[in-house]
């Protein structure tokens, strides 16, 4: 190891593990080796950072005090029990993962081994290996660690320009389907949104064209006022007549979507009451208009 600094083994070099590298290094942090299966990855993150390349996760780790796993979630606990059961992760060695699902739980043959654990998460997501390196500098990161590496890994996410903040190990699915949420959800949704205006003639450009203003209008209101006082529309205004007439529409021209409308719909709703847009009567009138269309009955 080189002098006092922690010296610092990254196994999987995929998006996450590369840009890691890179920010890490950035960051003046010891990255010593990386490790991946592929050897077409070893040859692409070797333009990202100095570390040395290893053929085998077992070689990189033993190059390291801090063994960052950075493999698709499902390969997590069998990749740190191998590395545990080939003697690579020693007494007092750090081992983190990046999963957001994933507990420390998965990292249990390196505590047993006599290893600290933790997991780091950064709320983002990440196209490719550039937009990781831009967009993790400036997340959000979910913390879960033993109490004795809360304070180091709080510090590693700072260094990296991300703000830390901890997550309970039994809240990480909760935690993780919110993000999921936030971003593939948000995803899919404007891709319903792309496709209700492709149903009357817009082509995808033209589409996108026409919500991206409104979309990031909305997510700039958000940013400033939170996301109750960002809520406008015709259910926060009461407008039943209205949302009528798109669940008529949907009903007649696009039905595979009428249950996700009514269903937000409930729910914005909800939001709408506790702007005090609303009042109970209102709002009970439009949660029965939009739970009162039976698609089955139809």
């Amino acid at each position: 190891m080189n002098g006092s600094i922690e010296q610092i083994a990254i196994i999987g070099a995929g998006k996450v593990g590369t840009a890691m590298a890179y920010l890490l290094q950035k960051a003046g942090y010891g990255v010593a080796a990386v490790s991946d299966r592929n050897p077409s990855a070893l040859v692409d993150i070797l333009s990202y950072t100095s570390a040395q390349p290893c053929s085998s996760p077992e070689e990189a780790a033993r190059k390291a005090d801090v063994i960052l796993i950075t493999t698709p979630d499902d390969e997590i606990a069998g990749t740190c029990r191998t590395l545990s059961d080939s003697g690579a992760i020693l007494p007092g060695n750090k081992v983190v993962h990046m999963s957001g699902a994933g507990g420390l739980d998965l990292l249990e043959s390196a505590r047993r081994s006599g290893a600290l654990v933790a997991s780091i998460h950064p709320i983002q997501s990440f196209a490719d290996i550039r937009g990781a390196i831009e967009n993790l500098p400036g997340s959000a990161f979910g913390v879960t660690a033993q109490e004795e590496l809360v304070g180091w890994a709080e510090k590693l996410v700072r260094d990296l320009g991300g703000k830390p903040f901890l997550v309970r190990e039994a809240d990480k699915p909760l935690y993780h389907a919110a993000a999921c949420m936030a971003s593939n959800y948000l995803t899919t949704l404007l891709h319903t949104v792309e496709t209700i205006y492709a149903s009357f003639g817009l082509t995808r450009e033209q589409s996108i064209e026409a919500f991206w203003p409104l979309v990031l209008g909305t997510i700039r209101n958000i940013e400033r006022q939170g996301t109750v006082s960002a809520l406008t529309g015709p259910i926060a205004r009461g407008d039943t007549g209205t949302v009528q007439k798109h669940l008529d529409a949907f009903y007649l021209k696009l039905p595979h979507f009428l249950r996700i409308y009514q269903e937000m719909g409930v729910l914005t709703v909800e939001l709408g009451v506790e702007k005090g847009s609303l009042s109970t009567e209102r709002a009970e009138a439009l949660k029965n208009l939009l739970r009162g269309v039976d698609t089955d009955q139809m």
